[in-house]
């Protein structure tokens, strides 16, 4: 089922691409769009997960920059049945994390600074978790490759306005400008069509994952109200890649309706207490446990891995 809507979102994304070509450049413009669409869909298939890291600064370590977090990945990684993936750092303050990659063998997670110092080790373990669960749902790549094309899409459509057609050739100019407009709210709503219903899937295997319903639980409501007071600048800039993130790191998002990019928190939050309920209150066996030497659960500092 994922591959099948794998190739309807990419479907998708190309017919928009081809619209936008013909609006702004007729058949020609169609034509030019659609090999710049293929293009794209195969540049992105290789190298989505390295321009959505770049995009947000991402830098990656290991157990010697940041042990305690790449040990947790780690014994969740076991816990899911999953290779263990690359782990990044992005100096933000905003409370965030997300996923990318090709496939499993070919995964990265990455988690904001802010994200480490608001939240404690069972809760980042509850993200991390989320995280792992699109990883192994094969989520990333759709995730990934439909960013860049979103992005992409926007491009075009303002390159397209502004240097497409020449003359009599040039299409209408309130044409062009609603193409520039409404173009990337498109891409924007196909990406949601899937994004949104992957993340109550994520919730329920990723509080499976680490066996703690309730921490992801906690978590989410953290980097919810972290995600309302502290804006995320690259992802304002790359709004494409807010898919991407366990909450929709963008400012002014809303309601769970057609134009959000996550479900409602409230919504999610409510799935995992009532899953709570179902596991029970007692953690699952093989939950990674917190060691005597973790920096969370310490006074605030910098980080936990410096």
């Amino acid at each position: 089922m994922n591959t099948v809507k794998t190739g309807m979102l990419l479907a998708g994304l190309m017919a928009l691409f081809g619209v936008v070509g013909y609006l702004l450049g007729g058949a020609t413009g169609m034509m030019i769009a659609l090999g710049l669409g293929l293009a794209t869909n195969l540049y992105a298939y290789w190298n989505s997960d390295r321009l959505a890291l770049a995009a947000h600064h991402a830098v990656e370590v290991d157990e010697r920059t940041a042990p305690d977090l790449v040990r947790m990945v780690r014994d969740l990684s076991r816990n899911a049945g999953l290779p263990m993936p690359r782990v990044y750092l992005i100096d933000n303050p905003q409370p965030n994390a997300f996923a990318t990659g090709r496939n499993p063998e070919n995964a990265a997670v990455a988690a904001t600074t802010g994200l480490l110092n608001m939240l404690s080790y069972d809760e980042v373990a509850g993200v991390m978790a989320h995280e792992l669960a699109h990883i192994r749902n094969r989520d990333t790549l759709i995730m990934t490759v439909s960013a860049t094309i979103a992005g992409a899409i926007a491009t075009l459509a303002q390159f397209g306005f502004f240097f497409g057609g020449r003359g009599n050739d040039r299409p209408n100019p309130i044409v062009m400008l609603a193409t520039v407009i409404i173009a990337p709210i498109a891409a924007m709503i196909i990406q949601m069509a899937i994004s949104r219903s992957r993340e109550y899937d994520a919730d329920r295997m990723g509080a499976q994952i680490c066996g703690q319903p309730l921490s992801l639980a906690s978590a989410l409501a953290k980097i919810a109200g972290g995600v309302a007071h502290v804006p995320n600048m690259d992802a304002e800039r790359h709004p494409a890649t807010a898919p991407l993130f366990i909450i929709n790191p963008l400012s002014g998002h809303g309601m769970d309706n057609l134009f959000s990019t996550h479900p409602a928190t409230e919504n999610r939050i409510a799935a995992l207490q009532s899953l709570a309920q179902e596991m029970g209150a007692a953690p699952q066996a093989g939950f990674v446990t917190q060691s005597a030497s973790s920096p969370w659960g310490q006074p605030p500092r910098r980080g936990p891995w410096g």
